[in-house]
């Protein structure tokens, strides 16, 4: 009997609350269709030459994103001109890129947005100690690497040249990687050579330490920054990057434009708070021009910043991705769009499905007193005496059912009272007998 109770109570349980159940499930469902899709796990940067700083950053990016289960492709380029190229690609493109500021206007649309600058990268001109060059102009005539086609150097490099009426016309101007024009400047092969970069790429020692080789300053720096926005002025005093090769040897003013990570606009926003905290992870210490957390910042960008980044830089990394593992607290994030809807349509639910369930136990019980009032001889005015052996096999007819119905403990009470109430009417109609 105790089986069978449960059964049947099972079976009520599922009657009234699967219908709940299933009208959860489909908001669920229709609530999915709106949460954000996960995350790739691959994804491309484009970086700059692998003898570059790019190519290391882009390395180092790549390391630290493989720990959360993200693969970044590093792709080696010919620079921050390329690598817009490459963002507004619409197929063969990369997601993310480093680019050197002032070169948003080479965007042809509004796919980029930034994730912040990254750190300085001077304008170096290095020549032959035995040339007498003080300013741009002295260039003149000279043979002169530029950087190669596609690189933010040769772009930088001709609008300063130009500025100061140098030009293919009356110049030598070479397209070279950054490498070769430091091999090529080394062996005397080139007059000078024009980089931009940051002090850490690694041809750039071997060309300060040089003794045939003389770095030239920017007398007119702060003109040139004025003239271009994107250019910041740096004084470099003598023997900051190396004091004990003394390196600079003497006390230098130098323009520099700033690294940014740039991004699509349509890349994961959970994967823009990834890379920045990559970014964090390697920038933030600085060094050389850099003063610790001065990068990455929201400062010095060109492009928009994207809406991810600014929340970030304003409250730091998404509070999930603090305590839990990457792909943990991204699931949790985006279903937190699925809480409301699901809570709005659950809780009045489950207020209301305990009532009905009370309600249907309780009727099992109460639709039986209809059968009584039928034969009760003080209700009914119909009462005939002489069908009394009807009556009271009615009456045995309603105990026998009232006997079969499953009820759980919690409403055994009512049960109990309806048998007592059955027995009582049966004496009502015993007397009702005998009187006649």
């Amino acid at each position: 009997m105790s089986r069978k109770l449960n059964i049947r109570t099972i079976g009520e349980y599922i009657k009234v609350f699967g219908p709940a159940i299933l009208l959860a499930s489909i908001g669920f469902v229709v609530a999915y269709q709106f949460v954000d899709p996960a995350p790739p796990r691959r994804i491309s940067i484009a970086t700059g030459s692998p003898s570059g700083a790019y190519f290391a950053y882009g390395g180092a990016y790549s390391e630290i994103l493989k720990q959360d289960g993200i693969s970044l492709e590093v792709l080696p380029t010919a620079g921050s001109a390329e690598n817009i190229k490459l963002l507004e690609a619409e197929s063969g493109g990369v997601d993310v890129a480093l680019v050197a500021g002032g070169f948003s206007t080479l965007a042809q649309s509004d796919k980029i947005v930034s994730l912040g600058s990254l750190y300085y990268e001077p304008l170096w001109i290095f020549h032959q100690k035995n040339l007498t060059l003080a300013r741009l102009p002295d260039l003149r005539g000279m043979r002169v690497a530029v950087g190669e086609e596609g690189s933010g150097t040769k772009v930088l490099a001709l609008q300063l040249l130009e500025l100061n009426g140098i030009s293919e016309k009356n110049t030598r101007l070479l397209s070279y990687g950054s490498q070769e024009a430091a091999t090529m400047l080394l062996e005397k092969k080139l007059d000078a050579a024009i980089f931009v970069t940051t002090h850490r790429s690694p041809y750039i020692e071997p060309l300060m330490k040089s003794r045939s080789l003389k770095l030239m300053g920017l007398e007119r720096a702060k003109a040139y920054a004025l003239r271009y926005h994107y250019l910041h002025v740096l004084e470099v005093p003598e023997g900051v990057l190396n004091f004990e090769a003394n390196i600079p040897s003497r006390d230098l003013t130098l323009v520099a434009v700033t690294t940014q990570l740039a991004a699509r606009s349509d890349l994961h926003p959970a994967l823009i708070n990834l890379l920045l905290q990559a970014a964090e992870e390697v920038h933030h210490k600085g060094g050389g021009f850099e003063k610790e957390g001065q990068f990455p910042s929201p400062k010095y960008v060109d492009f928009d910043l994207s809406k991810e980044a600014v929340r970030f830089y304003k409250s730091g990394p998404p509070f999930l991705q603090r305590y839990l593992p990457f792909w943990v607290a991204n699931f949790l994030t985006r279903m937190v769009v699925m809480l409301v809807p699901l809570f709005a349509l659950l809780y009045p639910l489950f207020k209301i499905m305990p009532l009905i369930y009370k309600w249907r136990m309780r009727s099992r019980i109460y639709r039986w007193y209809t059968e009584l009032r039928a034969v009760d001889p003080e209700i009914q005015k119909d009462f005939e005496p002489e069908r009394m052996e009807e009556y009271l096999a009615k009456l045995n007819e309603v105990e026998n059912q009232v006997s079969n119905i499953a009820i759980p403990p919690a409403y055994a009470e009512g049960l109990y009272d309806l048998r007592i109430h059955i027995e009582l009417l049966r004496n009502k109609l015993s007397k009702a007998g005998n009187t006649e």
